[in-house]
Order: structure tokens, then C-alpha cells, then sequence
């Protein structure tokens, strides 16, 4: 933003940047490193004395280091999947193992096979207590709250080893040898030897716990096995012996392959067809014999007939009674009783013969009812049969449920036994995932405290202590130094710095009041900084003159009054005609300042109890008028919101070239917003790097609202000489330069 300056005696500044549009200045941050240079200096001195004191207070120790690495390579002794899977080499499984080594069962592991906890480095209680362990002993248990319950003997046996495990593993580092699969494993200890007997152990330690992992992984599996396979194989017998309770429930028996119904179907079908055709060969039989009859023959011609002995006798019989007869019919006659004897029995041969016919007729047709009663009866059975095995059938789902049950219990056990059988023959074959590859040495040099590096460490640490303190001190210093600061903070011009006198004056008039310092040396810087004051102040309102002005601040002991009075007898001797008010009812201090003694004042006049003329006094030194407060112990109420008051500053503004109002602080007193709402122009003033901002900031908003015209802020009680070295940013920043123009 553009700064322009109300000095009509300094030439226009450039335009400037404001800090957030441009890159960082050196020479800021030279001048805030130059104002807290001593601040710094004190706390990086402190932060490198101690840790310099901590590197000659330590004891030396002394490293040694063991190299443990992943072994990919594995001996296959017998080819089974092992219970606990090897580690697979890749670069999360070998950080996972550095967590491992690091980890507070392992460090407890080498507790116990070291019995670490009888040794006085990690276990302090068996050391004597230094004086400063027995001081810090002391302020512990003071402060500590009392507890609510004793220790026991075991909690504080438990409490002692954790803290001996915690000290171990605070010496140990395990570092990995960059993308190798080795791993150095380093430990500390005032004893080279014990130093390389803790990392060896801690090796060892390491392989015996993944030894011993694989032995409890087996160890589980098989207890596991052990009880699943007694289970599985009493759930295989209970399968199996409801498959065969089903089966001899339902009738669903089985020889070779078959159930008994279907082997019986298949009988019954075989002898079914046997049967059916021996029914239809004797019905055959009965049918031609039959219509052999039917056609005239005597019978003699059926097969049956012609197969029968008895026939084939009787035919023999008939044959030779015939021919007998014919030999007996040449020779006697057919009355002859030889002739009727051969003729009976001839008659007798064909009633024989007729009667066997009828008889083999009579078994055709038995032969022929049998064979249908037997077809009959066997399809009877086959029908049974095959009733019996649709049940059969609509039982053999349940059956087979129960199979696929026994069956799968039966090849799980199996499954379950052969691994039972592979863990087993394991046990015993495990191998660590890891092996040694060297073993720790005894050191012989201690590797800590490094004395370059703790001191070069003590630098850098004394470095950033200080550049905290500074950026500390800068963000808890709330005041204001440099104009920038006013302008950047505030949004008001810098309208003046007026020094603090012993910080331009020689060292006699160090001690002397500001105002008789004016009188005295009207060319000193003092002096300068109120004229500058008054010639910002008649530029800060644009197109009309400041007559009446009343100089205010945020709060009391900032040197408003001082300043006042310094201005009033700073525009009196430049020839111009000044009156300064006193409106501080409660401090009253402008004649102590002239050293006056007024027996009337302001409130006289306003009461209208004497004229102004007669409460005026003037300064002797620089003929500036002063209107005071007398010393009474009536002050009236809202004095100042009066029309006598209105009447009054009217009467000044016609009368005085300059009217000054010396007021009351802004955040103390209401009457101030009132004074600040009838004048030309508010001088804020603000204690150089003292005046909080948010002080500064709740007084502007008050007078604000109060609808005053601020024209600016000035500094009070700058110290030139400070702001010389560190007060990059303001005027007052080149007073060396300038200095000697003026008369100490």
C-alpha cells in the first residue's frame, strides 16, 4: 500500500510493499534477531550448556553387534507341508521381523536366561543412589498422592522386572543392512563384555522363539488332530451303523452288488418266462390233440399217444390178437368161440386203448392248468416283488443320505489321519526361519558419548532454542515498534516517534523533565519529533484547518499528558497561539507539569462561577495558555456533555491558533468518546513496544463509534537508540545517521 508522509519537510516515501506481497526481508529479520539478540543468546547458552553437561556426565558405553538373517534356503527332510508356513523373504516380513527383535517378550526372554535383573546397569535398586537420584527420590515421593492401597511383595517384584526389561530394550538397536535380508542387532553397555554377551543373546533368543513357535504350532496341531480324529472316527461308526440299521429296517440287504428285492425280481423274471413258455407248449399240446379229436381221429394219432408205452403195448397186443384173428377167420367160422374169444379181447385191447387216450388227454389238460396256475402264481410274485421294490426305491434316498454321510466323515477322518501321521513324523525336524550370521565381538572402543557429534548436536539444538525464543518473543510481543507495525496493525500513519529523553539526551539532562528538556533544547530530536507531530497533524484533515485536537491513549502511564504539554509549548514558542485544557478530572496533572497552582479552572468556568479569562494561566517559558483543573472535591455530573462546554471549545476555536485537550484514557473513561466526537482531530498515542494491541484496538473501535476523527497514532517513549539497532521499518531505524543534526 502507499504511505504518504504528513511531514511536508520529508520528501514523499516510494510505495511500498506490504509484507505479504513481497518476498521475506533480510534486513527484518536482521533487525528482530538484533532486538532479541540477548533473549537468544541466553537460551541457546543454556540449551548448549546442558547438553554439554549431559556428554561429560555420561558414562562411556560400548557396542557390540550381531547379524542375524532370513535364510531362504530349507532342508526338506521329509515332503509334508509343515504346521507353521516358512517365512516368505520380501521386505514387510523382514520388518515385521525387526519389530520381533525389538519386541518385550524377547527382551524378557533374555532377562531371564542373562538374569539381567540382578545386575545393578538395569536394575537401579541394587546400586547406591547417587545424590541426585536421592533428591529426585525425595521430590517424587512429596508430590506423589498418597495411594489408595499398599503394593504387594509381587506387584513390586513385577513392577521392578518391567523396568529392568524397559532398560534393556532401550539399549538394544536393531538396524537392516539395507535391502538384504541381515539384520544388525547392537547393544549398548558400560561393559564391552556383558555388551557382547546381551546382543549374542538376544540372537540365540531370537532363533529359540521361532523354534519354539514351530514346536507349539505342531505341538497344537496335533493335540487338535488328536481330538478331531476321536471325534471323527465315533461320527464315522455312528454313520455307518445307521446305514446298515437303515438298511435291515427297510428291507434293502444287498449280495454282490444288489439288493435281495432286485435279485429276486430278476429270478422271478427268469422262471416267470420258463413257466409262461412251458404253459404255452402244453396248451399247445391240449389244443392239438383237441382238434385231432374234433376232426374224427380215434386219439391214437396225438403226439402224446404216439409217445405213450402203454399205447405202443396195447398197439402191439391189438396188432398180434389181429393177426391171430385173421389166421383163425381162414379157418373157422365167426361164431366160432375161439373166433368170439379173439374178437373180445381185440375189443378189450381198443377199449383199453381208447381209455389210455382219454387218460393222456385228461393229463394234457392237468398239465395245461398247472402251467397256468404257475404263470398265475409266479406273476403274482413279481408283482409283489416289484411293489416291494418302489418302496425300497423311495427308502433307498434316505439311505443314500446316509451314505454320502458315512462316506464324508469316512474321507475327512482319512484326510485328518494322514496329516496326523505327516505332523508326526515333524515333530522334531523344525528349523528356524533365521540363522547367525556373525556373532557379536567385544568392542574395543566405546562407541557412545561421540563428542563431536553431541556437541555439534548441542549447537544445532542451542540454534533452534534460540530461533524459537525469538518467534516466541515476536508472537507474544503484542506492542508497537516501527511504523510498518502502525500501519500494517492499525490502518492508521504514523503521525510521530517522540523519544524518551535519556535515550537522545546527554547524560546530564537524562534525568530532566521532557517539557523543560523542550525549553532547553528546541533543537534536539525531542524537540523535532513535536514539530513533526504538529505538521502531521495539520495535514490530517484534508481541506480544512485542525484548530481543536484532543490528545487521548488506551490506557493510563503512557505519556499523554507530557506529550500534550510538550506540544503546547512546542507550537507557543514557534510563534503560534496555544491553549491547552486540562479534561483529565481524575489526574488533574497538566499544571503540576507547568508548575502552576490554580485556585479555579475548567469546571469554574463551565459553572459560570468565574470567567475564562480569570481561570487562564499562562507558561512563563513558552507564553502557551493553559486552562487547568482546580483541586475541589465537586466534580459535576456529565460536565462535559453540557452546552457551557459546546460555548466554550467555540469560544477557544475562535480565540487560539491551536486548541489543545488534554483527556482521559479511552478505555478508563466514557468522557473521552464525548470530548473525541467535538474536536478536529484525536492523537492517539501509544507507549513504544509497552501498549498492548488489543488495548490499542478496543480503544480505536470505542472512539470509532463515537464518530471522532482519528488522525493518526504516535509513539510515545520511543528509545532511539534500541530502535536504531532493531528498528527496521521506521525512521527512527537511521538516527544514527541523523543524529548529529541535532543539539543534545
Amino acid at each position: 500500500m502507499e504511505i504518504s508522509s504528513h511531514d511536508p519537510a520529508v520528501a514523499p516515501e516510494p510505495v511500498i510493499l506490504a509484507p505479504e506481497e513481497r518476498l521475506i526481508d533480510l534486513r527484518a529479520v536482521v533487525a528482530i534477531i538484533r532486538r532479541r539478540l540477548r533473549l537468544a543468546l541466553s537460551i541457546g547458552l543454556l540449551v548448549f550448556i546442558a547438553c554439554l553437561l549431559s556428554t561429560v556426565r555420561a558414562a562411556p558405553l560400548y557396542t557390540a553387534t550381531a547379524s542375524v538373517m532370513i535364510d531362504t534356503r530349507r532342508e526338506q527332510v521329509v515332503p509334508s507341508q509343515a504346521v507353521l508356513s516358512d517365512l516368505t523373504p520380501d521386505a514387510a516380513t523382514v520388518e515385521s521381523e525387526v519389530e520381533v527383535l525389538k519386541s518385550r517378550q524377547l527382551a524378557d526372554r533374555v532377562v531371564s536366561a542373562l538374569h539381567l535383573e540382578r545386575d545393578p546397569e538395569f536394575n537401579p535398586d541394587l546400586a547406591a543412589p547417587s545424590l541426585m537420584a536421592r533428591i529426585k527420590t525425595g521430590l517424587r515421593n512429596l508430590l506423589a498422592s498418597p495411594a489408595p492401597s499398599e503394593v504387594t511383595a509381587e506387584q513390586a517384584a513385577q513392577a521392578t522386572r518391567d523396568g529392568v526389561v524397559d532398560r534393556v530394550r532401550s539399549r538394544l538397536v536393531i538396524k537392516r543392512v539395507g535391502g538384504a535380508y541381515v539384520m544388525n542387532l547392537g547393544f549398548s553397555s558400560v561393559d564391552p563384555a556383558k555388551a557382547a554377551r546381551i546382543a549374542n543373546a538376544f540372537a540365540d533368543q531370537y532363533l529359540l522363539e521361532q523354534l519354539q513357535s514351530k514346536f507349539d504350532a505342531t505341538a497344537q496341531a496335533n493335540g487338535w488332530l488328536t481330538r478331531r480324529l476321536g471325534d471323527l472316527r465315533g461320527e464315522v461308526i455312528r454313520n455307518e451303523a445307521a446305514v446298515e440299521e437303515y438298511r435291515a429296517a427297510n428291507n434293502l440287504l444287498s449280495a454282490s452288488g444288489g439288493t435281495l428285492t432286485e435279485q429276486e425280481i430278476s429270478t422271478y423274471n427268469q422262471q416267470l418266462a420258463s413257466v409262461r413258455a412251458q404253459q404255452a407248449e402244453d396248451e399247445a399240446r391240449l389244443r392239438t390233440a383237441r382238434s385231432q379229436l374234433a376232426a374224427g381221429s380215434t386219439g391214437e394219432d396225438v403226439g402224446e399217444a404216439l409217445n405213450s408205452t402203454v399205447v405202443q403195448q396195447l398197439r402191439n397186443r391189438r396188432a398180434e390178437i389181429s393177426g391171430r384173428l385173421a389166421d383163425m377167420s381162414s379157418r373157422y367160422g365167426p361164431r366160432h368161440p375161439d373166433m368170439l374169444r379173439a374178437q373180445g379181447e381185440l375189443a378189450d385191447i381198443d377199449s383199453q386203448i381208447r381209455a389210455e387216450i382219454g387218460r393222456i388227454m385228461s393229463n394234457l389238460e392237468a398239465r395245461a392248468q398247472v402251467s397256468r396256475e404257475r404263470t398265475a402264481s409266479m406273476s403274482g410274485s413279481l408283482a409283489g416283488a416289484r411293489g416291494a421294490l418302489v418302496a425300497n426305491n423311495t427308502a433307498r434316498v434316505r439311505l443314500n443320505e446316509l451314505v454320502r454321510n458315512a462316506e464324508a466323515s469316512r474321507t475327512l477322518y482319512e484326510g485328518l489321519l494322514d496329516r496326523f501321521k505327516q505332523t508326526s513324523t515333524q515333530s522334531g525336524l523344525e528349523q528356524s526361519d533365521a540363522r547367525v550370521v556373525s556373532r557379536a565381538a567385544v568392542p574395543d572402543a566405546p562407541s557412545s558419548p561421540d563428542v563431536p557429534l553431541t556437541l555439534g548436536v548441542g549447537v544445532v539444538l542451542a540454534l533452534f532454542a534460540a530461533a524459537a525464543a525469538i518467534i516466541l518473543a515476536e508472537m507474544l510481543d503484542s506492542g508497537l515498534a516501527t511504523g510498518l507495525d502502525v500501519e500494517r496493525k492499525l490502518g492508521l500513519p504514523l503521525m510521530a516517534s517522540v523519544p524518551l529523553i535519556a535515550s537522545v539526551a546527554s547524560r546530564a539532562d537524562r534525568g530532566r523533565s521532557p517539557v523543560d528538556y523542550l525549553i532547553d533544547k528546541p533543537l534536539s530530536a525531542f524537540a523535532e519529533s513535536l514539530r513533526a507531530l504538529r505538521t502531521s497533524l495539520s495535514f490530517s484533515a484534508v481541506g480544512r484547518p485542525v484548530k481543536l485536537m484532543l490528545i487521548t491513549s488506551s490506557l493510563p502511564g503512557e505519556g499523554k499528558s507530557t506529550t500534550a504539554v510538550a506540544l503546547a509549548r512546542s507550537a507557543a514558542l514557534a510563534g503560534q497561539k496555544v491553549i491547552i485544557v486540562d479534561c483529565d478530572l481524575r489526574r488533574r496533572s497538566v499544571h503540576r507539569l507547568f508548575g502552576l497552582a490554580p485556585q479555579v479552572g475548567l469546571l469554574e468556568v463551565l459553572n459560570g462561577q468565574v470567567s475564562l479569562d480569570e481561570a487562564m494561566a499562562t507558561d512563563p517559558a513558552s507564553g502557551a495558555r493553559v486552562l487547568p483543573l482546580s483541586h475541589t472535591l465537586f466534580t459535576p455530573h456529565d460536565v462535559f456533555q453540557s452546552p457551557a462546554l459546546d460555548n466554550l471549545l467555540a469560544r477557544l476555536r475562535a480565540e487560539f491558533d491551536l486548541v489543545i485537550l488534554d483527556s482521559a484514557p479511552v478505555l478508563a473513561v466514557a468522557e473521552t468518546r464525548v470530548l473525541a466526537s467535538k474536536v478536529d482531530a484525536v492523537v492517539f498515542l501509544a507507549r513504544w513496544r509497552r501498549t498492548p494491541l488489543a488495548a490499542i484496538d478496543s480503544a480505536l473501535g470505542i472512539l470509532q463509534q463515537s464518530g471522532a476523527h482519528v488522525a493518526g497514532v504516535a509513539l510515545a517513549q520511543v528509545d532511539m537508540r534500541a530502535q536504531a539497532r532493531h528498528g527496521y521499518g521506521d525512521s527512527a531505524f537511521y538516527y544514527r545517521a541523523y543524529k548529529t543534526y541535532y543539539a543534545a
